[in-house]
Formats: structure tokens, C-alpha cells, sequence
């Protein structure tokens, strides 16, 4: 009978066509990996890869049983999973990707209560503003927003990404609150420059009565870092669009306010994005569900929602 350990090194260097990607989602060596596949290949008597110095390519050998297997591999490693669960507490390192601002404001002040709650899991995260690929890189989970699904990876909606246009009760006093988002262009405006484009972003704005205006607003103050941004509508500087958990804190101490409390864009949602596939480690999915329940409790999908004026 083939082992799973064969079986799991074939599906997931498929998946990723490459070796050395599958070894680091399999926290194996890429000598384990493809020496794994060759003993497959050995006790199938077929070739499954293609082999190059770039990448891997099924055969259609390869094709018809990676099809044959895929569904009833994952019902296995569920049956693994359930069973292990009932005994193995979830431990090693936990590798998750976050947004610097997010991360730190809102996923970062809960890592006590789970380290508290599983002492066997240490963090190493990466706090950086770009799209991970997940698999590639090894990690285990990644939140944010606006992320590509690649092959392999799903996602979890935890709350909306919502922007919001706020500014210092300072720098607003005195000034008149513009109806619609049309008046944003007669303010001092704090903008946002695409890291990967180099361009200006443009943003439409609605409110729930489904009326939308796209939002011109002057070029005072450009930057590419959203703390950048809300930092400087701290310090009067004018108005600017950013998410509603990055504005949240200030709002809720009274250092900012919305400028039109009844419009908002919508940028999709927030998510915790991770690998597709039913034997997560005990880890991962701990995590998982712990920043879920998280915003459950907290309510955070509604304190997010910048629909709700």
C-alpha cells in the first residue's frame, strides 16, 4: 500500500510545480520531497513529472491520477486530522504574513491570549505591506485585503475593508463638511500612491442608498504608507481615505472625525487567507479559529463596516 507521506509530496508538488515549494508547505527537505515522488513513481510504474531545471510538468500519466487521488487524499488526511486533533496539541512555529498597520493595531494585541492558550506554538510573523504567496514562501496564514487566490489557497472573511474620509477636528474647524464626496476637492487633500503602479489612487465613494460619486481631491500631501497618511490628518494636515480599522482607533479617542459620515468605498473584504487543503497543522487552524471567534466577540465585522455611518 503506497504511504501518504508519497502520496502528499505528489499532490503538492503538482500543486505547486516545484519541489522545493511543496517542501517548504510540507516543512520537509526538497531531497525528501522529489525522493518521495521518485518512490512513488517507482511503485506505480509510470512517470508523474516532467523534470526540468525551472519547474515541474505532470505527464498525462501524472494528470489522470493526481484527478484519481486528490478528493480521496483529502478525505484520508481528514480522518488523520480528526483523529490526531483528539490527542496532539497544536505546537511549532506559527508563519503568518499581516499588513503592518492591521497587524499590529488589531491581530498583535491577541497574540497573548493565544500563546496563553497554546504555549507549544511560538510566532514568527512578517509584518510587511505586499501580497504573499503563501505556499511559496511557507507561511501558514496570511490577513489582509485584495489578495489574488492562487491554486491551493482559500480564504475566510473575518470584516469588510471599508475606507472612510476623515480628518482633525482641528483642521476641520471652521470649514464647512461637504455634502458628498464631490466637496473632498475643495479640501487639503492626503493621498494615497499605488506601491506597485506609481499612480495616484482613485477611489468612488457611496452611500446606502446605492447613489455613488467617483472622488476627485487635491493632490496636497502624497504618500504610500496608510499609517503615513492617518498620521498626517493627526496632525491637521487635511483630509484623507483609509480603511476604517486604521482610522478606528483615533475616531474612538476623538482625534479624528469623518468628514462625510454617510459615504464610504468599498475596497472587499478582510481576510485569513491558508492553504486549501484538510490537514492544516493543529496550529493553523487554532489560529484560525481563534482570530475568527475574535471578531465574532468583538464584533468587529460591524465596527469595520463604514456603511453603517
Amino acid at each position: 500500500m503506497e504511504t501518504l507521506a508519497n502520496l502528499e509530496s505528489f499532490v503538492r508538488s503538482a500543486e505547486t510545480a516545484s519541489f522545493s515549494a511543496a517542501a517548504r508547505r510540507l516543512a520537509l527537505t526538497p531531497a525528501a520531497v522529489s525522493r518521495n515522488v521518485a518512490m512513488l513513481e517507482k511503485n506505480l510504474g509510470i512517470r508523474l513529472f516532467q523534470r526540468s531545471t525551472r519547474k515541474l510538468t505532470l505527464t498525462e500519466e501524472g494528470e489522470r491520477f493526481l484527478e484519481a487521488i486528490r478528493d480521496n487524499l483529502e478525505g484520508l488526511q481528514a480522518a488523520i486530522s480528526g483523529a490526531s486533533g483528539e490527542v496532539g496539541e497544536p505546537a511549532g512555529v506559527l508563519k503568518v504574513s499581516l499588513s503592518p498597520n492591521f497587524g499590529i493595531d488589531h491581530i498583535l494585541p491577541i497574540l497573548p491570549g493565544f500563546l496563553a492558550r497554546y504555549p507549544a506554538i511560538r510566532a514568527d510573523w512578517i509584518f510587511e505591506n505586499r501580497q504573499s504567496d503563501l505556499i511559496a514562501e511557507g507561511l501558514d496564514a496570511a490577513i489582509g485585503g485584495g489578495f489574488d487566490l492562487a491554486p491551493g489557497i482559500v480564504s475566510r472573511t473575518l470584516a469588510p475593508a471599508h475606507l472612510i474620509a476623515v480628518a482633525s477636528a482641528d483642521y476641520m474647524r471652521g470649514r464647512v463638511n461637504p455634502l458628498d464626496p464631490s466637496g473632498l476637492a475643495a479640501l487639503d487633500g492626503i493621498v494615497m500612491r499605488a506601491t506597485r503602479t506609481g499612480r495616484i489612487r482613485r477611489r468612488t465613494m457611496r452611500n446606502v442608498a446605492g447613489d455613488e460619486v467617483m472622488v476627485e481631491m487635491k493632490e496636497s500631501l502624497v504618500f504610500n504608507d496608510p499609517a503615513a497618511m492617518v498620521r498626517a490628518a493627526l496632525l491637521g494636515l487635511g483630509v484623507t481615505i483609509v480603511t476604517v480599522p486604521d482610522a478606528l482607533p483615533h475616531l474612538e479617542s476623538g482625534r479624528l472625525v469623518r468628514v462625510l459620515p454617510q459615504w464610504y468605498a468599498d475596497a472587499g473584504p478582510i481576510s485569513i487567507y491558508y492553504a486549501n487543503r484538510t490537514l492544516l497543522p493543529a496550529r493553523t487552524r487554532a489560529f484560525i479559529d481563534f482570530v475568527a471567534e475574535h471578531f465574532r466577540r468583538k464584533r468587529l465585522a460591524e465596527r469595520f463596516a463604514g456603511s453603517l455611518g
